[in-house]
């Protein structure tokens, strides 16, 4: 008789909660359900073991009995099993106990393995056997949706809404400002229905498109800021766009091109943070002029006379 290790089945860890246990079934349960393997027998098959190992580990008792049985099992193992009668080593004991009774036949007369018949025995007295197959369908919620919704980069700033069709009903969907691509949203209830009517979930992915303007990094925003040869070597006021309008902003004298210049606070909302804000970084791209007029030449080549001199 082979040693089932319950906890490796449904990969939790053996201090896990029942809570992290009923979690880790669940999600397995969903992944092999006969529904949605139909005919693929390796699904039924761990469709099943994730059932038996659910029938010990969600019962605290049974938990219990099982833990106990990991150090002592080759006893248990040496004193065999048969029939509807299975006899077993009492672990942390001396003396020795009975089960009675059969699994049902839930899954076409393959019932629960050999190794839960004889420590736990099965039947009428077993949580699942009194569920049957339709219960379990009971406790399993339908199949989750998943979707994905486009936004544009001014709409994750300022947050948006969207509505979604889901054949049998619209819902609307709110976006909070700060969305950024691949956030998931989780809505309730709106999945699929399975047939005892409870509703999985419906779980929709934000994409956010491009901008032809502003290029983001997590919650910062970078823009090309255009400033003419003349403000950059003297300094002075530029208008700059943010995607909250225009601001004014200074030039400090004698910019370089493609230096990064910081406005504090102007750039993407932080996702479900109030008033807190990524930065704007303007990159400065100067303008050379395409003629200059003789006395601009004039005035240019002074200029470049007046700069040997310091060098």
């Amino acid at each position: 008789m082979e040693y089932k290790d319950y906890y490796k089945i449904l990969g939790v860890n053996k201090k896990a909660s029942q809570d992290e246990i009923k979690k880790a079934y669940r999600k397995l349960a969903v992944k092999y359900h006969p529904d949605k393997n139909q005919g693929n027998r390796t699904a039924e098959e761990k469709f099943k073991e994730i059932n038996e190992a659910y029938e010990v580990l969600g019962d605290p008792d049974k938990r219990e009995k099982y833990d106990q049985l990991g150090a002592n099992w080759k006893q248990y193992q040496d004193t065999g099993f048969g029939g509807r009668a299975y006899q077993g080593y009492s672990p942390g004991g001396s003396h020795f106990y009975t089960f009675e009774g059969n699994p049902e036949d839930l899954f076409g007369g393959s019932g629960f393995s050999d190794f839960f018949k004889a420590f736990f025995g099965g039947g009428a007295g077993s949580r699942f056997s009194q569920r049957g197959f339709g219960g379990f369908n009971s406790d399993l919620p339908g199949s989750d949706l998943t979707g994905e919704i486009h936004v544009s980069l001014e709409e994750a700033y300022h947050g948006t809404q969207r509505i979604v069709n889901l054949g049998k009903e619209k819902i609307r969907v709110k976006i909070l400002p700060g969305a950024y691509d691949g956030l998931k949203l989780r809505v309730r209830g709106k999945g699929e229905k399975s047939r005892s009517g409870k509703a999985g979930d419906l779980y929709l992915t934000i994409r956010v498109d491009q901008d032809p303007v502003f290029v983001r990094k997590g919650d910062d925003l970078y823009v090309d800021l255009p400033v003419d040869l003349y403000t950059a070597l003297l300094g002075g006021e530029v208008n700059v766009r943010t995607l909250d309008g225009l601001i004014k902003m200074k030039i400090p004298e004698g910019v370089k091109n493609g230096q990064l210049l910081r406005l504090k606070g102007k750039g993407m909302p932080v996702y479900g943070k109030q008033n807190r804000f990524g930065n704007l970084y303007a990159r400065i791209q100067v303008i050379l002029p395409k003629k200059l007029t003789p006395e601009q030449k004039k005035l240019l080549r002074k200029m470049k006379e007046a700069e040997k001199q310091f060098i």
